[in-house]
């Protein structure tokens, strides 16, 4: 990691440095998706699987693409009910947070005879791209699935690549049921991308997608979007833990290396108040490297995005924070509540030395799809709101509209639109 202190330049080459993890950076794999999309939207099923057994060698074809009951049940035999009993209290953790954040139509009246008002509607297809392969992410299936239920979603498909054996991970098929998906299918990347945006014969068109994946994903939901609606462009993962002199640098060390594993390009950030909790911290995390099992990929990631930035004060601190606004924010100083009140961008943020960031991933409640990148700067978590959209309503009888009448004309004919002006006065004619 680079030990720094923080002045107004290094910040901008730390943010220029950070920001070439994103995706619009990999434009040397945009035409390689573009030709698997193209494919798609063209021949359908037979891309598709084509597609499936060249990146994913599995046997998939229409008899077999979508997981059947028989194979959930198999599932269940594979997982313990010890695991199965931790699924389904994060489950509950996860419902009840996002249930807290749904919306209802509003309608208003006036004595005057108008109804304005806001009419919200579920909406009516989601699709749910959840990584697999050798890899398995209940977590992920949870925290996309649940909040479409809780917002209304009629049909939810989720999309994950299977293994060679043309089977997919028994915890993703238990979280998946658990969580309430309506239909699953076996096919993965850019090809399956494709399929929940153009449809084929055996996946349905849906209105949304989200959910995370590796570049091909991400630059295919990017490529897609239009077409349908999806959630964002999800970069590597990152952490920035705000430290004072008060913090256990043990704790601090080890939440960095919490988002570091995730691969090469994941940023760890510490930014503190205390040189000596910055030495300290990186003493524990030469310590935990001797022991971590994905050490390699952790010190690719410490090497090229991890920073130790030490602030001359908690103001310089906060205001460097919040020009990164990372995707994680741990804040373990000695008030972390009055800090957290000067934070503006931060997609999730964890208070105190027992809120570390893994909470946020599995358990706590809050979503964990998160702005990256930057992002949190005008981006929110994932949320029942993306799962939404909302009609305005408009109600005027004709003793409201009289009052109005010659306002509105007056309006349309300042911009020259004479129509508009004319469906108004047309309803005022002698």
């Amino acid at each position: 990691m680079k030990l720094l202190n923080i002045e107004p330049e290094t910040i901008d080459n730390i943010l220029n440095d950070l920001l070439k993890r994103s995706p619009n950076h990999y434009g040397e794999y945009e035409g390689a998706v573009a030709e698997i999309l193209s494919e798609i939207r063209q021949k359908g099923d037979e891309a598709l699987f084509a597609y499936t057994k060249k990146f994913d060698q599995a046997d998939i074809c229409a008899e077999n693409v979508e997981v059947t009951q028989e194979e959930i049940e198999e599932a269940y035999e594979n997982v313990s009910q010890e695991l199965l009993s931790v699924i389904r209290t994060s489950m509950e953790n996860i419902r009840t947070y996002h249930e807290k954040q749904k919306q209802y139509s509003w309608f208003d009246t006036t004595e005057e005879g108008t109804m304005l008002g806001q009419k919200v509607t579920a909406l009516g297809s989601v699709g749910v791209y959840v990584p697999g392969g050798k890899a398995a992410y209940p977590s992920s299936v949870l925290m996309n699935i649940i909040p479409a239920k809780v917002a209304g979603v009629k049909n939810i498909c989720m999309v994950t690549p299977p293994g060679k054996d043309g089977k997919v991970t028994s915890t993703t098929l238990v979280a998946a049921k658990e969580a309430g998906a309506d239909h699953i299918y076996k096919v993965g990347g850019a090809q399956a991308i494709g399929a929940l945006a153009y449809g084929t014969k055996s996946i349905p068109k849906v209105d949304k997608i989200v959910g995370p994946g590796n570049i091909y994903v991400a630059l295919a939901k990017k490529a897609v979007y239009g077409h349908v609606s999806i959630d964002s462009i999800a970069g590597p993962s990152e952490v920035l833990v705000l430290a004072d002199e008060t913090s256990n640098p043990r704790y601090v060390a080890a939440d960095l290396l919490s988002q570091a594993e995730h691969d090469e390009m994941a940023s760890a950030i510490l930014v503190t108040t205390s040189m000596e909790l910055a030495k300290a911290v990186e003493k524990e995390i030469d310590g935990f490297l001797q022991v971590l099992s994905r050490k390699e990929i952790i010190q690719k990631s410490l090497d090229n995005f991890g920073y130790l930035l030490v602030a001359q004060s908690m103001e310089d601190a906060i205001s460097v924070t919040n020009a990164i606004a990372s995707e994680h924010l741990e804040i373990v100083t000695k008030n972390p509540f009055e800090v957290m009140m000067k934070i503006e961008n931060a997609g999730a943020i964890f208070l105190g030395e027992y809120s570390s960031e893994p909470l946020g991933d599995y358990f706590a409640g809050p979503n964990h799809v998160l702005p990256t990148n930057g992002t949190a700067k005008f981006f929110s978590p994932l949320s029942v709101d993306d799962f939404i959209k909302k009609s305005s309503i408009i109600y005027y009888s004709k003793e409201a509209l009289t009052k109005a009448h010659e306002s509105v004309e007056k309006f349309a004919t300042a911009e020259h639109l004479t129509a508009h002006a004319n469906s108004i006065a047309v309803r005022f004619e002698k």
